[in-house]
C-alpha cells in the first residue's frame, strides 16, 4: 500500500535510521562520524564568520554523506556475488575515489582555516 502524509515520513525516517545503523558497521564511516563529533563543535571556534563556520561543518558532513553512498554502492555490487568482475571493480573504485576526493577537500578547507588561525595568533 502507498503511504501518504505522516505515515510516509515516519517510514522514511525508519529507513534512514536503518541506513545509519548499517553505516555504523563500516569502520571508515564510524571513524569519520566519531571525528565529526570533534570537528563540528570546533567549527564554531575556528570559523570567523557564520559562512566560514558553515563551510567547515559542510565539508565534514559531505564526507559522511559520500561515505554512506560508497557503502551503499558496495552493498549493491556485493549483492550480485563475490566473484570478480571488471564493472564491479570499476564501480567500487569510483565510489572509493569519491570518498578520497571528499576527504582531501575537507582536509584542505580545514587546513586553510587552521593556517589562517595559526598565522593570525602565532606570528
Amino acid at each position: 500500500p502507498k503511504r501518504k502524509g505522516l505515515a510516509r515520513l515516519v517510514h522514511a525516517l525508519g529507513y534512514s535510521l536503518d541506513g545509519l545503523r548499517s553505516g555504523w558497521h563500516e569502520p571508515a564511516f564510524r571513524q569519520e562520524l566519531l571525528l565529526s563529533f570533534a570537528l563540528l563543535p570546533a567549527a564554531f571556534w575556528l570559523g570567523q564568520s557564520w559562512l566560514e563556520t558553515v563551510v567547515l561543518m559542510a565539508v565534514v558532513i559531505a564526507v559522511l554523506v559520500v561515505e554512506l553512498l560508497n557503502t551503499g554502492i558496495e552493498a549493491a555490487i556485493d549483492r550480485f556475488g563475490a566473484e570478480w568482475h571488471v564493472q564491479s571493480k570499476r564501480a567500487k573504485d569510483v565510489a572509493s575515489a569519491a570518498v578520497l576526493i571528499s576527504l582531501l577537500f575537507a582536509g584542505g578547507v580545514w587546513f586553510s582555516a587552521l593556517w589562517r588561525w595559526w598565522t593570525a595568533h602565532m606570528v
